[in-house]
């Protein structure tokens, strides 16, 4: 289950731009990988160390650095130092609870994102933070553990595909953020299904453990609302930016991009109502079951009435004889069968009423 809140006390007192990681170790340790490339040349290769990573920003091809693992700070701020980032992007990438925003420099562009994953199996939430730091010919992505989403667009940059190998990297850029925001649909039609599942259950068979997963997806559905609401902004931040790392041709894919924003926002919106809806649902199924157990044992207890008062006639102990009323039920050969009788054919005639009445 995703955290809604989390402690960043150990940050408490320090000045502004202090490297220090917050959050769980995810990783045992660094992986630098890098993706170099121009129309004519591709390499890949993985790194033994952060200064083998200095060379690629004077370089004229575009340059992918992929970092896994944030918990070396000193990693981190050779990086930085080498590519000339403010000391707060530093500390924002070693924060793993940030949430998703974008600072714009002169020569380089800042974003912070939440990737998504779904398990199918235990029906939970999972979510990383990538950092993205984009420059004139570079792209370096930070994330907490190995293994991610972005292998289509690994695959495009191998084969060729597309205008990924005959762009600079604000495409690259772009189509990383691209896949993140696709990955959300996934995510979403997975939650969809279980929305479903739930719903059927709902009218069937409620249990507390309903009730507590319908608690679980309205914690996920704010989470994902809190990862995705800011990044239309940052989409339309991109647009509007007036900044030469930019250029006029990736426009039109970043409007493409918020377009696809705005129809994760409008899903998560659905689906919180849709949760909101379940949580109704389950109280009214729960007060149906009770009334519909309340009804059967008010049936029983009606029909018991009149069989208890006969019952209770017959029972008494008086002497006939030396009563003034006469009971000859009493002293009648038949008189046990006959109460018994009674007793059967006023349930059965109750029992009758009750079905013309469709009481039952």
């Amino acid at each position: 289950m995703v955290k809604l809140f989390h402690k960043v006390s150990k940050k408490a007192g320090l000045m502004p731009g202090s490297p220090v990681f917050v959050g769980e170790q995810k990783a045992d340790e660094v992986r630098i990988t890098v993706i170099d490339y121009d129309t004519e040349h591709y390499e890949v290769k993985e790194l033994d160390n952060v200064e083998e990573c200095c060379p690629f920003k004077e370089q004229q091809t575009v340059t992918w650095i992929n970092i896994d693992g944030l918990h070396e700070i000193e990693v981190i701020q050779e990086l930085g130092k080498c590519y000339g980032w403010h000391p707060l992007i530093v500390e924002d990438i070693l924060n793993t609870h940030q949430r998703t925003k974008m600072d714009i420099f002169d020569d380089h562009i800042f974003m912070a994102l939440k990737m998504l994953m779904y398990n199918s199996r235990e029906k939970s939430l999972g979510a990383e933070q990538l950092s993205l730091i984009m420059g004139g010919n570079y792209v370096i992505t930070f994330q907490e553990i190995q293994g991610d989403i972005f292998d289509p667009v690994r695959k495009r940059i191998e084969t060729s595909k597309g205008k990924i190998r005959k762009m600079g990297a604000d495409y690259l850029a772009y189509t990383i953020v691209d896949a993140v925001v696709d990955n959300y649909f996934t995510v979403l039609e997975n939650i969809g299904d279980e929305i479903e599942d739930m719903e059927e259950e709902l009218v069937s068979n409620p249990s507390p453990d309903t009730l507590q997963r319908i608690h679980d997806l309205k914690r996920e559905m704010i989470f994902i609302r809190k990862s995705v609401w800011p990044l239309r902004e940052i989409i339309s931040g991109l647009q509007r930016e007036e900044t030469p790392l930019i250029q006029e041709s990736t426009t039109i894919y970043l409007r493409d991009l918020y377009d696809h924003t705005i129809s994760v926002i409008d899903t998560v919106e659905t689906f919180r109502d849709m949760i909101s809806g379940m949580l109704d649902v389950y109280l009214s199924s729960i007060s149906n079951r009770m009334n519909e157990v309340m009804k059967v044992l008010t049936i029983f207890a009606v029909i018991f009435i009149p069989l208890t008062f006969i019952a209770g006639i017959y029972g008494m102990n008086f002497n006939p004889e030396k009563s003034p009323f006469n009971m000859p039920e009493l002293n009648w050969y038949l008189g046990y069968p006959f109460a018994l009788g009674l007793m059967v054919i006023v349930g059965v005639v109750m029992l009758f009423y009750f079905k013309r009445k469709n009481w039952m």
